[in-house]
């Protein structure tokens, strides 16, 4: 029987049972279906994968009205469940098979549900049935619960055979789903020309083995052979060669960072067991889990035979004292967990984005996310306590309240760390200017150093620019006059702007070049915030001619108030929509402007873009920037903004590692090169690409990092910072 329209107009959402029912009563009975590859199509590469299997348990979820099972049944392998939520179709089979397959099983079930004990079954063959629960519009969650209860009811040792079609959103479930502890395979299947499908498919093989165990995919694919669709088999060969990439990191003895979603599929084992000594970093949270993503450090107590107070704790480290040696080094690290009397200690880093939101909202969102990293303990029913280093907040003075009608709630407030142990050399006495934005859950957007206007202090003031510049400025008291106080502009308090500075190496050249001959470099900002950036790269690299482009009228109110900004023939500031700015000002052609943008002398000279924005809206998973500013339109009017050369920057805060891929997937598709430097103490990562080599230093960053230090008035600890850059096309 044909597949009509009424038919696929039936099965507008595949994952819901009563259209399966519509649709297989449409049919009618005694018909079977291949949405996908045909019998004669798989048969070859299953009887190899089954060979001497006869007597094996097989599960087919899913089944459908497909021949798969009994073809397989008449080969000789009778020990057969197959399952579907459409009771319409397994009655239908049923009366087919009843009585010349006697022995194989039938079963009304949803296989995101079994109801099978766990290690039922030596093979699960799945045919379309991962594909149909993971439509675009459906999200995840069906197919995760399917592929959790697909590994609970395999054997030890049992294969999960699954045909797809292996589009983008099922192997970002699948690939990551499988990467700890299973041995994976995959490889095309033959098709005939005259084949009623335009699409590929694909046979993945999934071996459950030792749980922690990472294996390369063994790919079977060549990128020169004929595939019936071949944009789609590249596709594919991209994807596994990047999962490869990310499996190899794993297996090379560094100290990778996990997700929660990475312990859980037993990347470091099994965590309901201590293991003494065991220490991983990870990050804890992402979009549409928690409210905040936060890095941590699993410890399991390296003495298991003391008595413990906690067989399992949280430890919270603010930002003000993530510095520290107690707890930024590993051997600190142990002293706490000792300390702590805790069997298993995981210890939370707060940064910036967690800096005014309320500790209890902070707990609440942590708790279901450290209660999966909690060993077992049956005779311990208590909640996992949390326990906190002191915030470092000394005192704090609110300056100024304001809700602007673009960026919301923001408030200016100066404030003083403690003194930690009687340690001279930290933020005790220091007088910090912070803006915070109400709107993302206490976001500190700036902080600055207040130093004395007096001129003994001005000539001394300090010329550390890195966050860890707060450790070695000397003290100053709350003592006199606010008005005696100015902002440092040689200080920065984010320490992704100085990466921002870093990353300038790969343009070094072309800046010392402009800096020699007298010409002016043509930086553009889009974000203003309280304007640290703009007003250190004014007196950092004077050669700049700086504009930058902000939304929010009130912000530039704030940013001139409060801290200290000024504008000259240097630096600028456009209030407007940053997209549109920089669409109108795109160069057009070689050497065109389709509107001129101030003091930029030669559109083929190396340009600067920096793109340093929050979104308001999380929902895309995306903290910074703002989602438009990834769109594939801004990309390429970014890309014609730089004209032959120059360097885009962007500020990326992701929630979602999916989404993050997706950035990173994009830019790649515009920009011939492209360069991340993820910072180590934060959740920021800066991104530099540009659409040519003609300005870059990609070979010899080492020296191209020495170039750039010589021209910088304020020093930046520009050698730490380069050793984190990253190719990454």
């Amino acid at each position: 029987m044909a597949t009509t329209p009424a038919l696929l107009g039936a099965l507008d959402d595949f994952t819901s049972r009563e259209n399966w029912d519509k649709f297989f009563a449409l049919r009618g009975g005694g018909d079977s279906f291949e949405w996908y590859a045909e019998w004669a199509q798989i048969k070859s590469p299953l009887r190899s994968l089954l060979l001497g299997a006869e007597g094996a348990d097989i599960l087919v979820p899913g089944c459908g009205s497909s021949v798969l099972s009994e073809e397989l049944y008449d080969l000789g392998f009778r020990r057969i469940t197959n399952i579907d939520f459409s009771r319409v179709i397994v009655a239908d089979m049923l009366r087919r098979h009843a009585r010349v397959r006697p022995e194989m099983r039938w079963r009304v079930m949803d296989m995101t549900k079994m109801q099978f004990p766990d290690g039922s079954f030596d093979f699960i063959l799945d045919k379309g049935g991962l594909d149909a629960l993971m439509e675009p519009e459906v999200g995840t969650e069906l197919g995760m619960k399917y592929l959790n209860e697909a590994k609970r009811v395999l054997k030890s040792g049992g294969k999960f055979v699954c045909f797809t079609l292996a589009e983008s959103h099922v192997l970002d479930l699948l690939l990551p789903e499988f990467r700890f502890g299973w041995d994976l395979s995959i490889q095309a299947i033959a098709s005939e020309r005259s084949s009623k499908s335009a699409f590929q498919t694909f046979m993945v093989v999934m071996v459950k083995g030792k749980m922690g165990v990472v294996h390369t995919i063994e790919s079977r694919l060549d990128q020169n052979a004929k595939y019936c669709n071949m944009k789609q088999a590249n596709a594919v060969i991209h994807a596994l060669q990047n999962e490869n990439r990310i499996r190899e990191s794993h297996t090379s003895g560094v100290d990778v960072l996990f997700s929660l979603r990475d312990l859980q599929l037993g990347a470091i084992g099994n965590l309901k067991v201590i293991v003494p000594g065991r220490r991983r970093q990870l990050i804890l949270g992402e979009q549409g889990s928690s409210l905040y993503c936060y890095k941590a450090v699993f410890m399991d107590a390296k003495n298991q035979t003391g008595v413990f107070a906690y067989h399992c704790g949280v430890f919270i480290v603010p930002k003000a004292r993530a510095q520290e040696w107690l707890f930024a080094s590993e051997e600190g690290q142990w002293v706490v967990v000792e300390s702590a009397k805790a069997a298993r200690l995981i210890m939370v880093f707060l940064d910036s984005r967690h800096a005014s939101a309320d500790m209890d909202v902070i707990k609440k969102d942590l708790s279901p996310l450290v209660k999966d990293l909690e060993p077992e303990y049956p005779e311990d029913t208590d909640p996992i306590p949390f326990m906190m280093a002191s915030d470092g907040v000394k005192q704090r003075d609110i300056l100024h309240e304001v809700t602007s009608e673009i960026t919301g709630p923001m408030v200016v407030e100066d404030v003083v760390y403690e003194n930690v142990d009687g340690d001279q050399s930290c933020l005790s006495e220091k007088m910090f200017r912070r803006l915070i934005f109400k709107r993302s859950s206490g976001l500190v957007q700036s902080e600055a150093l207040l130093i004395s206007d007096s001129p003994s202090e001005t000539d001394n003031k300090s010329k550390n620019s890195s966050t860890a510049s707060k450790k070695k400025n000397q003290k100053k008291g709350l003592s006199g006059s606010k008005n005696s106080l100015r902002i440092d502009h040689s200080y920065l308090g984010s320490s992704y702007h100085s990466s921002i500075i870093c990353g300038l190496s790969l343009a070094a050249s072309a800046l010392t070049a402009a800096m020699s001959s007298g010409e002016k470099v043509s930086t553009t900002i889009v974000g203003l915030g309280a304007g640290s950036l703009p007003m250190f790269l004014r007196g950092c690299l004077p050669f700049l001619d700086i504009e930058v482009v902000e939304l929010d009228p009130m912000m530039e109110e704030v940013a001139k108030k409060y801290f200290g900004l000024s504008m000259d023939e240097q630096l600028k500031v456009h209030l407007g929509d940053g997209i549109k700015f920089i669409e109108e000002n795109a160069v057009a052609d070689h050497g065109t402007l389709a509107h001129s943008v101030p003091n930029r002398r030669d559109s083929n000279a190396v340009r600067i873009l920096i793109i340093d924005v929050d979104s308001s809206d999380l929902s895309s998973g995306l903290s910074c920037p703002h989602v438009s500013f990834v769109e594939d339109t801004f990309l390429m009017s970014a890309k014609k903004f730089l004209s032959a050369g120059g360097l885009l920057i962007i500020n990326l805060v992701a929630r979602s590692s999916a989404v993050r891929e997706m950035v990173i997937s994009r830019l790649k598709v515009v920009f011939e090169h492209l360069y991340s430097l993820q910072l180590e103490e934060d959740v920021n990562e800066v991104l530099f690409a540009s659409p040519s080599e003609r300005y870059l230093e990609i070979n010899h960053l080492d020296e191209a990092a020495a170039k750039l230090k010589a021209m910088l008035k304020y020093p930046v600890d520009v050698e730490s910072d380069i050793k984190n850059l990253q190719r990454l096309q």
